[in-house]
């Protein structure tokens, strides 16, 4: 994997578009002159969580005893069920969760940012080849970057685009990562093969 291909997987796990109405939705309630820090506090919340996984993760998997190909096959099918969801979402998923006075954590933070396809993800990534983690560590910060951006606008974006608009991007990025998850299966179950 490249910095390039592992920045790209992380942003599209972190589904900067599909979240814009749930941060919306959450921030409703909120006083609007307080969304911009609510937003950035959530944001760097989630990335603390994405760094802990990014950097010891892999040590849980060494007690747990996890091979990185089991690792691999079940970040794809993670990947995959998320990625399903996001071309087919339910028909309860898009009011997402409902938030009564400030968020905090969650669900902002936790699980729409800091999400699990993503935490397992940044895990996956750092397993594989742990010591290119100064790279995995620039993606994470480029994807992270790059969504902080976009929610951080969400109010904005969500007036501009519209929900259709909105609807259709996630989609696109779900149809994307059940490309990369079906790969990931695949990459596992190819190394599977090859250590027997």
């Amino acid at each position: 994997m490249t910095l390039f291909s592992a920045t790209v997987l992380l942003f599209l796990v972190l589904d900067p578009f599909g979240n814009i109405p749930f941060f919306v939705a959450a921030l409703t309630a909120c006083e609007p002159r307080r969304h911009s820090r609510i937003i950035a506090r959530e944001l760097l919340i989630a990335l603390g969580v994405l760094l802990v996984f990014l950097f010891s993760g892999r040590h849980i998997l060494q007690v747990l005893g996890i091979s990185e190909p089991a690792l691999t096959v079940a970040g794809g099918i993670v990947l995959f069920l998320i990625a399903v969801r996001m071309v087919f979402p339910a028909p309860h998923h898009a009011a997402g969760e409902e938030v009564e006075g400030e968020p905090f954590i969650v669900p902002l933070a936790v699980p729409y940012v800091a999400g699990p396809s993503a935490l397992a993800s940044v895990l996956l990534i750092m397993s594989r080849e742990p010591e290119r983690w100064p790279e995995w560590l620039a993606a994470l910060l480029v994807a992270w970057t790059g969504t902080g951006l976009i929610l951080s606008l969400s109010g904005i974006l969500a007036r501009k685009l519209g929900k259709r608009v909105l609807v259709a991007i996630e989609r696109l990025m779900g149809m994307i990562l059940v490309a990369i998850a079906v790969q990931m299966v695949m990459t596992g179950v190819g190394r599977f093969l090859d250590l027997r």
